[in-house]
């Protein structure tokens, strides 16, 4: 009987040493070598992913090339004087056009950036809803590419017949890249 007790001790001790062998193995080599294996795969469907997405894009080269160059051209002039007039000339021209007073303009340069500015304009105008809206559908629809930033709108008049507009614009000048 001894002898079997000892023979079930050294088989649990055995067994005891070969759990705690797999317990250091699963800490110190399977999850570590786990975790690098679902870092490596990761790794590589965001380059496959990086990789369709290049592919994609050259293949759309020449399309997103035209559409740069359709957007570039409605942007205002880089010369500071020639970019305000530019702009205050399309907004007056608008406002004929569709009958509505302009009583302000007020630009004010904005350089967040070296290689772009932004000229912000704050424009205070008069009419009625109709001229109104059609004003604001020109300064979106212009052929200078403008951001409408803040719109608002208040009667003048007790009927709402006389409206007053005051619009915060912005219109982004592209520096001329230097050549070395």
């Amino acid at each position: 009987m001894k002898l079997e007790l000892k023979n079930r001790q050294q088989l649990l001790a055995v067994v005891a040493i070969g759990l705690v062998a797999v317990w250091i193995g699963d800490r110190l080599l399977f999850t570590p070598l786990g975790a690098a294996w679902k870092d490596r795969a990761d790794q590589v469907a965001k380059t496959r992913k990086d990789f369709v997405q290049g592919t994609q894009l050259l293949k759309r080269e020449q399309t997103l090339e035209t559409r740069w160059q359709d957007m570039a051209a409605g942007l205002l002039s880089n010369d500071v004087s020639a970019a305000q007039s530019q702009l205050c000339g399309s907004l007056y021209r608008w406002a004929q056009e569709r009958r509505v007073v302009i009583t302000s303009i007020k630009p004010a340069w904005r350089r967040p950036e070296p290689d772009h500015a932004t000229l912000e304009c704050r424009v205070e105008a008069s009419g009625n809803l109709g001229a109104l809206t059609q004003f604001l559908y020109d300064v979106e629809r212009g052929q200078i590419a403008l951001r409408v930033e803040d719109v608002e709108l208040s009667s003048r008049d007790d009927s709402g017949q006389q409206l007053t507009l005051n619009l915060q614009l912005s219109g982004l000048v592209l520096k001329p890249k230097q050549t070395l």
